[in-house]
């Protein structure tokens, strides 16, 4: 086992014992000692073990780079595929599959020159085919893709999801093995930030081919090209990465292994990190006891940076009551978020009354609306009330809030529902599932009020406010509106900054008034480790890299 939060316990000791030692008088008198045998060498220091523990939560919902939008996939994903770019330590892209790349003047063309040693964990060397295959199979719309909007920029790409325009017609050819061309509708200032994103990873096109079912299981026919492959998947009990010696870049890896488990339980989690059985506790892979962060950060054991990310709430806007806006207003401003982020979650998390974080908007830090604004809540639910033919407030539909089964769900949910008795005299039932069977009904319109959020997949507004362009994708409220979508299309085209941004702060605006969302807090990256585990990469939106960790 690895020497976890104990690890400067020795340290104290041996310095003590040795000050001890050096306290001692001399005395002249004594004879003077026999000749010594000379001191055995000193035994070599033993090599650390490059195997990191860590949780993964829960079972991921899929391995497959063109299927996935969930945190704990993508954990997977980051570690296991790798695009023409990568970010780097610093945030910053860089050529990753693709060592060379061009952009025209005028930003609408990309050219992409591949790697010639950059290969599949089957050895299969990586092609430009590869990845021309793999977005035209993500945009192919009876592929199911939630991400393929991701693809939108590219050209045509938006047409040939909605069969307006022929596949042949998209905006991405290889021209040979090794070159790959791309044509962007609109010039895109974070285009080399989407290379980096796992909906523009490539496919194994004869794998795909071949093995339809090929992400289903590890083994053989699940080839990849990222630092990592995986060679064991016992499905919601542990998943297994070995490095890759294939990787291009492998002599860069350190790790030999990655052993992912799936506990969903963070009080477990802590405990076998404090027992040395892991070596990592905490996001952006797993949890950690909202009873347990107060002492943590005392002992100076918890480690916050911000993440550019949102929680919220979503309404399912086709539901009754929640139907009516005022309505949905009425319930999020009767929230008081100060309370929950102070003595609920507890981990550095700032207010949140917009949906853009301020890492991109800096305004959002102030927000778009006042928290804890009871009376004005009290108002807008009485006024929502005649509107839709409600005498009082006990005849209202009955109201289910629900979460996913973990401890900090479970403790926001009740803070809610209590704050919502309390502000508004309505009673809420809670109602919790595990995290697959959960999402599956949350995209399939089955619930009321739902926890759900989001964290940046690129450094822009855009990530944040085109969830909700249209009722499809990850948009779960079955909200949308013209205005809004209006807007957003025409920051598209706008090429000064400061107009861009003043258009989609515009359309946030539009967003927060009609809340489909109810916005709670800008989210952290909280966790602790190992300290012996160095390089571990977490990026601002939260996403995370193996690709340089090492043990000391």
């Amino acid at each position: 086992m690895k020497a976890v939060l104990a690890a400067g316990l020795t340290v104290s000791l041996a310095a003590c014992s040795q000050n001890q030692e050096a306290a001692k008088p001399s005395d002249q008198t004594q004879p003077a000692p026999a000749a010594q045998p000379a001191p055995a060498p000193a035994p070599e220091k033993k090599e650390p073990e490059q195997v990191l523990r860590l949780n993964n939560f829960t079972e991921p919902l899929s391995l497959h780079p063109s299927l996935i939008t969930d945190v704990w996939s993508s954990n997977v994903i980051f570690q296991t595929f790798e695009g023409l770019t990568r970010i780097d330590k610093d945030g910053v892209p860089q050529p990753a599959i693709a060592e060379g790349i061009q952009a025209s003047d005028d930003l609408l063309t990309y050219t992409f020159k591949l790697r010639d040693n950059a290969k599949w964990s089957n050895g299969d060397p990586v092609t430009a085919q590869d990845f021309e295959n793999a977005w035209k199979w993500t945009l192919d719309a009876k592929n199911g893709s939630e991400y393929a909007y991701q693809l939108f920029y590219v050209k045509n790409a938006e047409a040939a999801f909605n069969g307006k325009a022929k596949t042949e017609e998209i905006g991405v050819k290889a021209q040979d093995d090794k070159t790959l061309v791309v044509q962007l509708e609109h010039p895109t200032p974070f285009f080399l930030e989407l290379t980096a994103f796992y909906t523009y990873f490539p496919l194994n096109t004869k794998m795909v081919k071949d093995h339809p079912d090929w992400a289903k299981e590890a083994g053989p026919d699940y080839t990849s090209n990222g630092p990592f492959k995986m060679t064991s998947w016992e499905h919601k009990t542990k998943l297994v990465l070995e490095k890759n010696e294939n990787y291009w870049d492998a002599q860069s890896v350190k790790l030999t292994k990655i052993e992912m488990n799936m506990i969903n339980d963070a009080n477990t989690e802590l405990s076998m990190l404090e027992n040395g059985d892991l070596d990592w506790a905490g996001a952006p892979t797993g949890n950690m006891p909202l009873d347990a962060m107060q002492s943590l950060k005392e002992k100076g054991l918890l480690e916050i940076t911000p993440k550019a990310g949102t929680y919220w709430y979503e309404f399912n806007t086709v539901q009754k009551p929640f139907h009516n806006k005022k309505i949905r207003q009425a319930f999020a401003y009767a929230i008081n978020r100060k309370d929950l982020v102070d003595n609920v979650t507890q981990g550095g998390e700032l207010v949140a009354t917009a949906v853009v974080p301020p890492t991109m908007f800096a305004e959002n830090e102030q927000g778009l609306f006042k928290d804890n604004d009871v009376e004005k809540a009290k108002q807008l639910l009485a006024e929502g009330m005649k509107e839709e033919g409600y005498a009082s407030v006990d005849k209202l539909p009955p109201i289910t809030l629900s979460y996913n089964t973990e401890e900090a769900q479970a403790k926001i949910a009740q803070a809610v529902q209590d704050m919502w008795q309390k502000n508004l005299g309505v009673h809420v039932k809670l109602e919790n599932q595990e995290w697959n069977v959960y999402y599956e009904n949350v995209k399939n319109g089955k619930y009321q009020v739902a926890r759900m959020g989001w964290t940046g997949d690129f450094n822009d507004p855009i990530n944040f406010l085109e969830i909700f362009r249209t009722k499809e994708g990850n948009n779960h409220t079955n909200w949308e509106k013209k205005e809004f979508a209006d807007l957003l299309a025409a920051s598209s085209k706008e090429k000064d900054a400061a107009k861009r941004k003043a258009i989609l702060q515009n359309a946030e605006k539009i967003l927060v008034d009609e809340m489909p969302v109810i916005p709670f807090y800008f989210k952290s990256t909280v966790y602790a480790k190992n300290p012996n585990l160095k390089d571990v990469v977490i990026s601002g939106l939260g996403n995370v890299q193996y690709k340089w960790a090492h043990f000391e």
